[in-house]
């Protein structure tokens, strides 16, 4: 599923561009050191890791979703932060980047005013890294094909997220968003990503990937499972990967 591979790496540059904005910013500077960027980078992938959980009947449902199917959806947030918590407790030691991945794993579908999902957490209750793959993963589900809906226009997608200012997103976080995107271009085809390998998970993270997909419950021979490793895999950082942004 090449789709899979290149949401992992569009969403992560977007989130890596999205932090390095708001790194001056007084909210945010205590945070946004250039190492915490760095360990966001890496955690950045793993936020979709608890959908290997979900069925692919669900996943790759080409329609809407019924009400009891989106429950079943929202589940993936907490099986990627279970997953990850027992993988580390595996490894007898915090990582700081997993300890972001958690974050974001959790939290990307929680909202500024309350609404989201799993904990409705509101405003800066919501930890920052998640709040950057709130829009990142937003802004990429829009402009992307799937298998339930064709592609919105970058304008298109972009309106959405100014309508979800102060709703949806963290506002300081919204207009990191408009600065980025009318200051550069923001990719939004698929070509614009595959041309160059980049860096995704880290060596590290691979390493122990089983044990994250084993945490959920899944044997290594699933179908779900082997095609997100797969993607995984595809990304791993090599010495002479570039950015593409």
């Amino acid at each position: 599923d090449n789709e899979t591979g290149n949401h992992i790496m569009r969403t992560q540059r977007y989130v890596e561009r999205l932090a390095r904005h708001l790194q001056p910013h007084p909210r945010f500077a205590p945070l946004l050191s250039e190492d915490y960027i760095k360990l966001l980078f890496k955690s950045a992938p793993l936020h979709d890791i608890g959908k290997v959980g979900i069925p692919d009947h669900i996943l790759l449902k080409p329609g809407p979703l019924t009400a009891e199917e989106f429950e079943t959806m929202k589940q993936h947030t907490s099986l990627g932060y279970e997953a990850i918590t027992r993988a580390e407790t595996s490894l007898g030691t915090e990582v700081d980047f997993l300890r972001i991945a958690k974050e974001i794993a959790l939290s990307h579908n929680e909202k500024w005013n309350g609404s989201g999902y799993p904990k409705g957490l509101r405003g800066d209750e919501i930890p920052v890294s998640a709040r950057l793959m709130a829009i990142a993963d937003v802004y990429d589900a829009l402009v992307s094909r799937r298998v339930y809906k064709s592609a919105m226009t970058h304008a298109q997608a972009a309106e959405i997220i100014v309508a979800g200012k102060g709703q949806h997103f963290d506002p300081d976080v919204c207009d990191a968003f408009i600065a980025v995107q009318l200051a550069t271009p923001i990719a939004t085809s698929d070509t614009d990503f595959g041309k160059e390998k980049a860096p995704g998970v880290s060596a590290r993270c691979l390493i122990f990937l089983p044990n994250l997909v084993g945490a959920i419950g899944f044997e290594p021979t699933t179908p779900t499972m082997s095609r997100w490793c797969s993607n995984q895999l595809s990304y791993a950082p090599t010495n002479d990967s570039k950015p593409l942004l």
